[in-house]
C-alpha cells in the first residue's frame, strides 16, 4: 500500500519536512516509533556528540520557525505545534536531562529492542535489513556507555533502581535475539544472522556487566527529581503547566471516586464480597479465561475487529485503512502498547500484548477495555486518522503523536470512558476491568508520581500512612494494596517507571480531563446543536499537541 499524497503546503511545513528528515537520521530509533521510511538498517548513537547534534538541531529549527511566517491557520496551529516541542527539547537540553536517562520504559535500550523488534515480521520479514540493524547493536550500546560516562565525568549518574534495571533489560533481550534467526531458514544469510545475533547478544552482555557493576557502584539511592526537572517532565509529556499542589489533591479526590465506583461495580458481581476477592475470582473464572497465547491473540483480534464494525460509521468515520489491526503478542514484561501505521502505511497499526508464558491461561475481564484504549477508538484511530490526513497536517504533526503524550494517552483513557458511555462495558466483568485495571490506576498515578518526586506528605483522611512523606517503599505498598492488578512484577516496574520518567505518569489522568473537559465545554457551546460524532471529528482532525493548545484550538473551532 503507497502512502498518501502530501497536500499541506506552505513555508512551515516546508521547514517540518526538513526537520524530520534531519531528526530521522540523527535518531533512527525514534524514526522507527515515528514510522519515517528510510533509516531501517541503522540504529540510535547514544553517544554525547550525537545527543550535542540532536540538541543543536532544534534549536536551529526553532530559530529558523521564528523567523518563518506561516501562510494561513492551519499553518498557524502547526508553528505552534513544533515550536513547543522544539522549545522543550531546547530545554530538557539546556538541563543535562539525557546525559542521564536511563528510563525503564522508553530508554535507550528499551528502543534498540522495539527499533529490532518492528523488524521481526516472522516469514515476511525483511532479513538483510534486519542483518544490518542487528550489526549496529554493539556500536550504539557501546555510545550508549559513552554517554553514560560522560555523564559520570560531570557527576551525574542516573538513580541505582534505573540503572539496575537496564541492566536486567539488557539480559532478558539476549534470547530474543538469538532466537531472530531462525525464522529464516538455510542459506548463507541464516548463518550471517546467527553471527550477528551472537555480536548484539555479546554486547549486551557486556553492557548488562558495565551497568550492574560499574555503574551501579557510583548510582545514587536518591531518585526523585527536583522541582524544576519535575516541572520540565510535566511540559515534555503533556504539554501544559501545572498548580502541582492543586493536582496532587486532586488526584487523590479522583482516586477516592474511582475507588467508590469500583466498589460498587465489584458489588454487582459478587454482593458483600470484599473487591480484592472479586478480582482474584474473576483471575480463575473459566468464563474469563483463554488458554494460550495463540488462542488469546486471535480473542483480542476478534474484539478489536468487532469495534471497528461496531464504530464506523456511526460514532466515527474509520478510513478503510485503519478497518484491520495487527494484533500480536510478546513475551516481554510491561503493559500493552500500540505503534501507529508507517508513513507509507507498509507498517499497519499494531497493538503489542504481553504474554509472558505461551502456553498458560491468560484472564480477560480486564481486556476489553485496554483494546478499546489501545485500538479504536483509542490509539488505531487516533494515530491512523492523523498519519492520514495529509489535507491539514504536515508531516511533523502526522507522524509526532508518540511526543505529545498527554493528548494520545489522555485520548487512549476518554476512548475507555467512552466505549463504557456506548454500553461496549456491558459485561459487569469489564466493566470493572476498565475501573479496577485502568482507571484506578491511573488515578494513583497523579498522586504517586507527584507525591514520589515532590517528597510531597501523604494527607489526614487518606486512610493510608498519613502524615508520612512518600518513598518508593510506600508507593510499592499503595499500589499492591489499592491497585493490585497486573502480573507478576507489575507494582515494581510501575514505581520504577515512576521514577525514571518524571511527569509521564500524569498523561493518562489528566489528558483524559482535558478531554472530557473539551467534550462538555462544546457540548456547552452548542447547545442542542452539539453532536458528538463532529466533535470526535473535529478533535482528530487538529492533530496531536500539547494539552494547554488543545483546549485552546477546540474553543476556537466552533
Amino acid at each position: 500500500m503507497s502512502a498518501p499524497d502530501a497536500t499541506a503546503e506552505g513555508p512551515v511545513a516546508e521547514l517540518t519536512d526538513r526537520y524530520v528528515d534531519e531528526l530521522a537520521v540523527l535518531d533512527p530509533c525514534l524514526a522507527a516509533v515515528m514510522g519515517i521510511a528510510g533509516q531501517e538498517e541503522r540504529l540510535t548513537d547514544f553517544g554525547p556528540g550525537a545527543a550535542w547534534e540532536r540538541a543543536e538541531l532544534a534549536r536551529r529549527t526553532l530559530r529558523a520557525l521564528d523567523a518563518t511566517p506561516p501562510a494561513g491557520d492551519a499553518e498557524r496551529v502547526a508553528a505552534a505545534v513544533l515550536r513547543e516541542r522544539l522549545a522543550t527539547e531546547v530545554a530538557l537540553a539546556d538541563a543535562d536531562a539525557y546525559g542521564t536517562l536511563l528510563d525503564t520504559l522508553d530508554g535507550p535500550v528499551q528502543r534498540l529492542r522495539h527499533a529490532v523488534g518492528l523488524l521481526d515480521q516472522g516469514a515476511d520479514t525483511a532479513w538483510d535489513t534486519l542483518l544490518a540493524r542487528l550489526r549496529a547493536v554493539p556500536d550504539a550500546l557501546v555510545g550508549l556507555r559513552d554517554g553514560l560516562e560522560d555523564a559520570r565525568r560531570r557527576g551525574r549518574v542516573a538513580p541505582y533502581r534505573q540503572v539496575v534495571r537496564n541492566a536486567r533489560d539488557c539480559r532478558d533481550m539476549r534470547p530474543y535475539l538469538a532466537g531472530l534467526p531462525a525464522g529464516h531458514g538455510d542459506g548463507a544469510l541464516r548463518g550471517a544472522l546467527e553471527e550477528a545475533a551472537a555480536g548484539a547478544a555479546e554486547a549486551l552482555t557486556r553492557c548488562a556487566a558495565y551497568l550492574a557493576e560499574e555503574l551501579a557502584a557510583v548510582a545514587p539511592e536518591r531518585e526523585p527529581a527536583d522541582e524544576d526537572r519535575y516541572r520540565l517532565g510535566v511540559r515534555e509529556f503533556l504539554g501544559t503547566r501545572l498548580d502541582l499542589a492543586e493536582t496532587y489533591a486532586w488526584g487523590w479526590d479522583e482516586l477516592a471516586r474511582v475507588r467508590r465506583e469500583t466498589a460498587d461495580a465489584a458489588a454487582r458481581i459478587a454482593p458483600g464480597e470484599p473487591v480484592p476477592a472479586v478480582l482474584a475470582a474473576l483471575d480463575t473464572d473459566p468464563r474469563h479465561r483463554v488458554e494460550g497465547a495463540a488462542a488469546f491473540r486471535d480473542w483480542i483480534q476478534e474484539l478489536a475487529d468487532g469495534a471497528i464494525a461496531a464504530l464506523d460509521g456511526t460514532h466515527f468515520a474509520i478510513p478503510a485503512p485503519l478497518r484491520r489491526i495487527d494484533c500480536r503478542t510478546t513475551r516481554t514484561d510491561g503493559p500493552a502498547s500500540y505503534l501507529a501505521p508507517s508513513e507509507d502505511l507498509s507498517r499497519p497499526g499494531t497493538v503489542w500484548w504481553p504474554v509472558t508464558d505461551p502456553d498458560a491461561p491468560v484472564p480477560t475481564w480486564t481486556v476489553p477495555s485496554t483494546m478499546f484504549h489501545e485500538g479504536v477508538p483509542g490509539h488505531h484511530l487516533q494515530l491512523g486518522v492523523t498519519t492520514l490526513n495529509t489535507a491539514t497536517l504536515n508531516r511533523f504533526q502526522r507522524l509526532s503523536s508518540e511526543l505529545h503524550v498527554g493528548h494520545v494517552e489522555g485520548w487512549g483513557l476518554y476512548a475507555e470512558r467512552l466505549m463504557d458511555e456506548l454500553g461496549h462495558l456491558a459485561d459487569p466483568a469489564h466493566r470493572l476491568g476498565m475501573l479496577a485495571g485502568g482507571q484506578q490506576l491511573r488515578a494513583a498515578r497523579v498522586v504517586l508520581d507527584i507525591g514520589l518526586h515532590l517528597r510531597l506528605r501523604i494527607p489526614a483522611g487518606a486512610g493510608f500512612h498519613e502524615g508520612e512523606r512518600w518513598t518508593p517503599g510506600l508507593a510499592r505498598e499503595f499500589l499492591a494494596e489499592h491497585c493490585g492488578v497486573g502480573p507478576a512484577g507489575f507494582v515494581a516496574f510501575e514505581v520504577d517507571r515512576y521514577l525514571g520518567r518524571p511527569g509521564q505518569a500524569l498523561a493518562y489522568k489528566l489528558g483524559e480531563k482535558a478531554w472530557l473537559e473539551a467534550r462538555d465545554a462544546a457540548r456547552l457551546r452548542e447547545g442542542a446543536a452539539f453532536d458528538l460524532r463532529r466533535f470526535h471529528q473535529r478533535a482528530l482532525d487538529i492533530g496531536p499537541m500539547g494539552l494547554d493548545l488543545l483546549r485552546s484550538e477546540l474553543a476556537r473551532a466552533h
